[in-house]
């Protein structure tokens, strides 16, 4: 067989809603030499049986079938097998765009110094239907100034170079932010870029979010941050020996109890921020009602007043008007201003108003 110059690698459980038209999105890519490595991770749907009709379909599609092990091991597992000089990341419910294959291994070709590309990203709804565009930085100077406060470039979108990817050791077991802590370690050795070109179409819907993944995400970017910090300062890399990321261990790698409950905030108000930009308004109520009722008592109080802001849009959404301008009152007096003091006697009479209706 002859060696492709991209392997794309794709994870995929229970994904068969979405699945051809992903699938189909590669396959038909203007830049055809390459392979398509995807890894059925104990799907119960008929995942499984549309991704054997595709490799039945097309010699480029190579179907791996495993009890489940989860993302983080099905990627290792698929980067593992992939003879490709270029790595593409693909998930189950994007679609990507043509040219993007053909847009990256020209850029990369060009920039041998860059291990990872990205690039923009169309946001759409179960639908297919736009939502928005999003942007990151486009060069690495500008991409390391802000790497440590956010992940600079969308997971799904990237174009890696194998050779990085194993200098690296790959992937490593930090739940739902696995990507971020790539990225911090890549960028210790190379350079990052993105294409100001939409790469992707990155699909929004209820299945992507709840408490628990932010959770888990907010304790996993803390970790990667905290590891990246360790390695600038010439210690090692804590994360090398923990085997579960929880609030215990971050509490010993130095992450205060504070910075843990913003990145949760932080974490949890992007996704919302998607779901209601998909206009699953009730779905984001709820994620917001119940991380609300979390410990987020020594967040960030901007964060914490970003929240109630997005709560009362939602509440308006929602047609609970009384309740939404509580919420948005509430919101401007947790900012420390000035503006909020004269408003807190009105809050109380307007919260009386609201209880007694």
């Amino acid at each position: 067989m002859n060696t492709p110059a991209v392997s794309v690698v794709m994870s995929v459980f229970n994904g068969e809603r979405f699945l051809p038209e992903a699938v189909e999105s590669i396959l038909r890519q203007s830049f055809d030499d390459l392979e398509f490595i995807i890894i059925d991770d104990g799907s119960s749907d008929e995942s499984g049986s549309i991704l054997d009709y595709y490799q039945r379909s097309d010699p480029r599609v190579r179907v791996y079938h495993q009890e489940n092990r989860g993302l983080i091991e099905s990627l290792n597992r698929g980067c593992g097998l992939a003879r490709g000089t270029y790595i593409a990341r693909m998930d189950a419910d994007d679609i990507a765009v043509r040219d993007r294959l053909m847009w990256q291994v020209r850029f990369m070709d060009t920039n041998p110094e860059v291990a990872v590309l990205g690039g923009a990203v169309e946001f759409i709804d179960q639908s297919g239907r736009v939502l928005n565009v999003a942007r990151r930085p486009l060069h690495d100077r500008e991409l390391q100034r802000v790497l440590l406060d956010s992940s600079i470039v969308w997971h799904p979108s990237v174009l890696i170079r194998k050779s990085a990817l194993i200098r690296v050791g790959g992937y490593r077991n930090v739940a739902h932010a696995e990507d971020f802590d790539l990225w911090l370690r890549i960028a210790e050795h190379f350079q990052l870029a993105n294409l100001p070109e939409v790469l992707l179409k990155y699909r929004i819907h209820p299945g992507q979010i709840s408490v628990a993944s932010c959770k888990k995400q907010a304790l996993g970017a803390a970790a990667a941050r905290a590891a990246a910090l360790a390695r600038k300062s010439g210690n090692e890399d804590p994360l090398d020996s923990v085997a579960e990321i929880t609030p215990a261990v971050l509490a010993r790698l130095g992450v205060s109890e504070a910075i843990q409950q913003t990145t949760l905030a932080r974490g949890c108000l992007a996704s919302v921020r998607n779901m209601y930009l998909a206009g699953e308004y009730a779905l984001a109520l709820d994620i917001l009602e119940i991380l609300r009722s979390s410990e987020l008592k020594h967040a960030e109080i901007w964060t914490i007043a970003d929240l109630r802001l997005c709560a009362a849009k939602l509440y308006w959404r929602k047609k609970r008007y009384a309740r939404s301008t509580l919420t948005a009152v509430h919101a401007v007096i947790t900012w420390p201003i000035m503006l909020g003091r004269p408003l807190k006697p009105l809050l109380s009479r307007f919260s009386a108003m609201v209880q007694s209706t």
